[in-house]
């Protein structure tokens, strides 16, 4: 059974910097991508972030280029969102996200995480 955990979420101040963990088991994405999506209240789920899996290929969304930075960790089967400047319109729920396929403009993954919360507060 697969799964991705994610963790690291939590409160905290504009202007704050948090980082997200997701552990992966039930197999191994050494060679597959995996990224970051976000669904904010009343919003649609919307991507965040994608990487390849060597690590050399990296997408963000807009309006988190330059503040946000995915990263990975293919022994441990990890991936990392390390969040700065944050801000209000953060707040949501974070996806880990393994798996399927990308582009520069999308990415459609096969496996889901359940989540974390992040709340930037004003």
């Amino acid at each position: 059974q697969v799964q991705l955990v994610e963790s690291g979420g939590g409160l905290v101040q504009a202007g704050g910097s948090l980082r997200l963990s997701c552990a992966a088991s039930g197999r191994t994405f050494s060679t597959d991508p995996m990224g970051w999506f976000r669904q904010a209240p009343g919003k649609e789920r919307e991507f965040v972030a994608v990487m390849s899996w060597s690590g050399l290929w990296t997408y963000y969304e807009d309006s988190v280029k330059g503040r946000f930075t995915i990263s990975r960790d293919n022994v441990k089967n990890t991936v990392y969102l390390q969040m700065n400047s944050l801000k209000p319109e953060d707040t949501a729920v974070y996806y880990c996200a393994g798996g399927g396929a990308y582009s520069s403009s999308r990415y459609n993954p096969v496996y889901w995480g359940q989540g974390t919360q992040v709340t930037v507060s004003s």
